[in-house]
């Protein structure tokens, strides 16, 4: 079998993905920060997910796809509470502490958070020293820019710190969700990886709605017209190209190509995060933040450059 299925359009669709996955979702954190501006956290993600997976189930059930299989339900409401609700709701709380910017470069770190936790994977992955070194710098890169949030929060009297903390168990779960993906879920034929999908989102986005309605119980002290039309906007975006397409792609890639190839959305996607932050926010990147980044996506590149020659 050749490295991309060996036809034409596959390659094409792969290509698609990883654009998808690595510019898009780069995107997707700055348009979360404006959307937060009109909306609460966990009614956002209700919103989000919800429709998302009921656009995205009516399309799979107009392809005729079968979409009401017991096992692949099942399964997707698994992957889709530890993926998404865990990972967008630790998100969406970090960012009324911190940048967008600044988001994403902690989510970076999912990479080596991934390369860790494969346990399948430990005998090929260790088997270098490199990859051992890769990881260990990378969480030092972390631990680099959490002392920078704790001197910030002691000076600002912030809890900036708590912000890196949320960010670092939601980047767990986002692992822990893609290995489930990886090697429990993605069990179902290649044609259900969008039923999957869908049904990852309506059950992420009912978790969202229990919050929203009986823990927060934010949902009376909205009023529609006083949401800016930039967080409408905002969260049209990030049902149509954050949810529908990125994360459909992300999950299909993981049925057709490694988990740590696919986790390379890593790279880019905080510095398109740090450009849209940067650029239309207005946000503020601080040495220590560029220099933990770089010390993060080189630990990540490493790790997955010697994965990916150990697995060809």
């Amino acid at each position: 079998m050749t490295p991309y299925g060996g036809t034409n359009s596959r390659i094409a669709g792969i290509l698609f993905a990883y654009f998808l996955i690595y510019i898009v979702w780069g995107s997707t954190y700055y348009f979360i920060g404006v959307a937060l501006h009109g909306f609460p956290p966990f009614l956002l993600g209700a919103l989000r997910f919800t429709t998302a997976g009921l656009i995205l189930l009516a399309v799979c059930r107009y392809r005729n796809e079968p979409v009401f299989r017991k096992n692949l339900i099942k399964k997707s409401a698994i992957s889709g509470i530890i993926l998404l609700f865990i990972d967008m709701a630790v998100i969406m709380l970090a960012q009324q502490y911190l940048s967008s910017s600044l988001v994403a470069i902690i989510a970076s770190s999912t990479a080596i958070w991934i390369m860790a936790l494969d346990v399948p994977m430990w005998k090929k992955n260790f088997r270098n020293p490199a990859k051992i070194t890769g990881v260990i710098s990378g969480f030092l890169g972390v631990l680099l820019l959490y002392i920078e949030q704790i001197n910030i929060a002691h000076q600002q009297q912030t809890h900036a710190e708590y912000g890196i903390l949320l960010l670092i168990f939601g980047c767990i779960s986002w692992s822990v969700g893609t290995l489930y993906t990886k090697y429990c879920s993605c069990t179902e034929e290649e044609t259900n990886a969008f039923a999957g999908s869908a049904w990852q989102m309506l059950s992420a986005g009912t978790m969202f709605w229990l919050v929203s309605l009986f823990i927060t119980r934010d949902i009376p002290d909205i009023h529609l017209h006083d949401i800016p039309t930039s967080a409408w906007l905002s969260l049209v975006y990030l049902i149509l190209f954050g949810s529908i397409l990125a994360y459909s792609a992300y999950i299909w890639l993981l049925k057709v190509r490694p988990a740590t190839e696919v986790a390379t959305h890593a790279y880019v996607n905080p510095f398109v995060a740090v450009f849209f932050g940067t650029t239309f926010g207005n946000e503020q990147v601080s040495w220590i933040q560029i220099a933990g980044l770089i010390i993060i996506l080189l630990s990540v590149m490493l790790i997955s450059k010697k994965v990916n020659s150990s697995s060809t």
